[in-house]
């Protein structure tokens, strides 16, 4: 088949590592991208609080695996052609160095997002791929090989193959084109988002930060052991951001009403804690409540969990009895808030669904719908929680896109 002329639709991540690819691997091949926008890699530039957190530095691919709500059975079988450290070898070999944090996530050492993207575009650039911005595709058909491109500018493109790269879209519609050339789209609802509580006390307590408490929904079987945070909406921190993944498609049909329950100790067995309780108790009986805190809890979480059970602050251990005991017994390791809404921030941003995975052969990223179709990205229905693991779909779907099912 004829690779003379390659369009790349999308400007992100996914795009611009498709485009690079194909152009490595096609050097003779005309490789043009296509973004609807004035700018380039945007998701990119605002991703990390704009640091850019460019992968997790995880290698087992079974690990990998659980970070992705959808997709992750497909990943699986394609992050060995290019994983996390393969992304890390590329980066580093253009002269951008880049840096492990304790909890696994990859930045540039430059902790600035456009180093990431300069490098990028500094490929593009290398290797003479055509950028074209604020070309918004129209319509898309396939004429005797060929594909056509109408776009808002009244250009018109053909390619002899075409990447879809356009990343995830918040609305069914920005995808009705691709269903129009016979793809099956998986429903679009946001995934990755902070829980509002206008309702809870709890807001009060704002910029307060647990370092590992156990979040759940009530009556749904997800978890997340991760650090909390209290916001002057609600909760937010990955215990929030990664039920919220997880649980994106059940809580869009909940209308995102529900209630969260949280587990501030992390510690899930309830006789252990009464026992510790019982022993805190006896050892801090003359201590006042708001002066012996177990676990380690920060002290104005602690404080309002206690007016929360009725407990007076000011009451000794060793007055509260069996009772209070239990009331502190259930608070911790049971606490319950009413959600009533999401928060979506642009860098959390994050859409579950897409074209469905059923109709691309994974090996190649190929159309089983359309030949010589391809796709890279958040448009297919992969997602996953915070911590590099989303862009490194991007990178190995885009490596294994810009091949063509050739290389």
């Amino acid at each position: 088949m004829e690779k003379n002329k390659i369009g790349v639709i999308g400007g992100g991540a996914a795009g611009f590592f498709a485009a690079i690819q194909a152009k490595e691997n096609f050097p003779s091949a005309t490789v043009v991208l296509l973004e609807k926008t004035k700018n380039l890699l945007s998701k990119v530039k605002i991703s990390g609080g704009g640091r850019c957190n460019v992968t997790n530095a995880t290698t087992s691919i079974g690990e990998l695996k659980k970070a992705y709500p959808r997709g992750g059975k497909q990943l699986k079988k394609i992050l060995p052609q290019f994983s996390t450290n393969d992304i890390q070898s590329w980066f580093e070999e253009r002269g951008v160095p880049l840096y492990t944090q304790e909890d696994q996530r990859v930045f540039p050492v430059s902790d600035d997002s456009q180093t990431i993207i300069d490098c990028l575009v500094n490929e593009t650039n290398r290797l003479g791929i055509e950028i074209k911005t604020e070309v918004n595709i129209q319509t898309i058909s396939k004429n005797d090989g060929v594909f056509e491109l109408t776009t808002n500018t009244d250009n018109f493109f053909q390619f002899d193959t075409v990447i879809v790269a356009t990343g995830g879209s918040p609305k069914r519609k920005g995808l009705e084109w691709l269903v129009k050339m016979g793809h099956t789209i998986e429903d679009p609802v946001p995934s990755l988002f902070s829980f509002n509580m206008p309702n809870e006390e709890v807001k009060t307590l704002m910029g307060l930060a647990v370092e590992k408490a156990t979040t759940t929904i009530e009556g749904e079987k997800w978890f997340a052991s991760e650090p909390l945070l209290i916001t002057h909406w609600g909760m937010s921190g990955p215990a929030v951001l990664v039920l919220s993944s997880f649980g994106a498609r059940a809580l869009a049909q909940k209308n995102y009403q529900f209630n969260l329950l949280v587990n501030w100790i992390n510690e899930n067995n309830q006789g252990k804690v009464q026992e510790e309780l019982l022993a805190f108790t006896q050892e801090n009986g003359d201590k006042l409540l708001k002066n012996g805190r177990p676990y380690q809890i920060p002290s104005r979480l602690w404080v309002f969990l206690l007016r929360k059970t009725g407990l007076d602050p000011e009451k000794r251990w060793g007055d509260i009895g069996k009772k209070g005991v239990n009331k502190l017994l259930n608070i911790l390791t049971n606490d319950n808030y009413k959600v009533e809404g999401k928060t979506t921030f642009k860098e959390e941003f994050v859409t579950c669904g897409g074209v469905s995975l059923n109709d691309i052969n994974i090996k190649t990223m190929e159309s089983k719908v359309v030949p010589q179709l391809y796709f890279a990205g958040e448009v297919l229905d992969i997602d996953a929680v915070t911590g590099g693991f989303n862009f490194q779909a991007a990178w190995t779907t885009g490596y294994i896109a810009g091949k063509l099912g050739e290389v």
